[in-house]
């Protein structure tokens, strides 16, 4: 079912967010409003304006894939805000596989990567395997008992103990804007919807991330922690995606310049029962 409201407003965001170079526009000084004018969009997309306004205004008929299709390419939307406007527009997405395993060569995988913080999810946040390193960097034990990432940081407040303030926000925005690229491709399964409605109901901040609309799948990040034994970890955030598997692995990196490296390697030798001794 087409979601009019949700439709409109994602068009016009991602209207607004463009810059008429970036689709092959010339640039002028008189323009009244941010991105490119809805009359652009409807040429680039091959639609009359009045079609292409009466979807921003939440009215009109309903669109076509073709038409769908044609909008996402106009407005430059990645893979994930594609499948998101497909979602709103009511257009049926191909469902994607969700990991509930490792097969015996990813499993190898990780198991080399020990050297590393290493932790292994599914597109709906349900954590498969970390490593050692991981859980000391994250001060985790198997009493945490929450093994979901959305979950567990938007309703149980220690997991953002080790999170330097001020970057919480940009954390939780990220998570959202995940979590919506994994909606927009599986919203249709009841797993999805109810992750994304006990997130709502439990959490302010969710619901208030969720209206945005902001989908994208965070491949690269900076990361500092705060360790109780080693003190500030400063790490690189990288994201590996394997559609085919449904799956995520998600490693951290010490930061060059920095010294995250011998901050790791100290963790690695203290292991988790001692660090969670200085707390």
């Amino acid at each position: 079912m087409i979601d009019r409201s949700g439709l409109a407003e994602f068009l016009r965001r991602r209207r607004e967010g463009l810059s008429p170079s970036e689709v092959g526009l010339p640039e002028t000084v008189r323009r009244r409003t941010p991105g490119l004018r809805r009359e652009e969009v409807a040429v680039l997309a091959g639609l009359s304006s009045d079609f292409y306004a009466r979807l921003e205004q939440a009215r009109g008929s309903n669109p076509s894939e073709q038409v769908v299709a044609a909008l996402a390419r106009a407005l430059r939307c990645t893979p994930d805000e594609r499948d998101h406007l497909f979602r709103l527009a009511g257009v049926p997405i191909p469902p994607r596989q969700v990991g509930r395993h490792l097969d015996p060569g990813l499993r190898q995988l990780v198991e080399h990567l020990d050297a590393l913080p290493t932790c292994v999810y599914n597109d709906v946040g349900d954590v498969l395997h970390t490593n050692a390193l991981d859980d000391a960097v994250a001060c985790r034990t198997e009493l945490d008992g929450e093994c979901n990432v959305y979950r567990r940081w938007f309703t149980r407040e220690e997991s953002r103990a080790h999170v330097p303030e001020a970057d919480r926000a940009r954390l939780s925005a990220a998570h959202v804007s995940d979590l919506r690229a994994t909606y927009s491709r599986r919203g249709e399964d009841a797993e999805i919807t109810t992750l994304v409605e006990d997130l709502a109901a439990h959490s302010e901040e969710f619901r208030t991330l969720w209206e945005r609309h902001d989908v994208a799948v965070r491949h690269a990040d900076l990361k500092d922690v705060h360790h109780p034994a080693v003190g500030v970890i400063r790490l690189r955030c990288r994201l590996l995606e394997l559609p085919e598997a449904g799956l995520r692995i998600r490693i951290l990196l010490p930061l060059e310049g920095a010294d995250a490296a011998e901050k790791l390697e100290l963790l690695r030798v203290l292991g988790t029962q001692q660090f969670l001794e200085t707390e």
